[in-house]
């Protein structure tokens, strides 16, 4: 078993032990997502240079566990789905285009 699916077991493990699952609707999965990614965004509030790396990892655990957990509850595959979503950037920002611009692919 792969990493990704064993923490995706664990994090089921942890919901269906406390009757979580009732609560893990897809659309508070997403809430749980955006209010996590805002506090990994708030490690870096006031410097782009200065942070707890514990508090930083801390939160990107939740931000990646709540993915997770989104995924599985709606049957998609974590790893298939960043594969399939890496093909359409590379096909959206061709290398000759895009090589360090951060222009939209519209505007290349």
């Amino acid at each position: 078993m792969d990493s990704v699916k064993q923490a995706q077991e664990i994090l089921k493990q942890i919901r269906d032990e406390r009757e979580w699952k009732q609560f893990h609707t897809p659309a508070n999965l997403a809430k749980s997502i955006c209010i996590e990614s805002a506090e990994l965004l708030e490690c870096f509030q006031w410097s782009n240079d200065v942070f707890d790396l514990q508090d930083v990892k801390e939160e990107l655990a939740d931000v990646f566990s709540y993915c997770l957990l989104l995924a599985d509850t709606l049957g998609l595959d974590p790893m298939d789905i960043v594969m399939e979503k890496a093909g359409k950037t590379r096909k959206k920002y061709p290398v000759e285009k895009a090589k360090g611009k951060s222009t939209k692919y519209d505007k290349l």
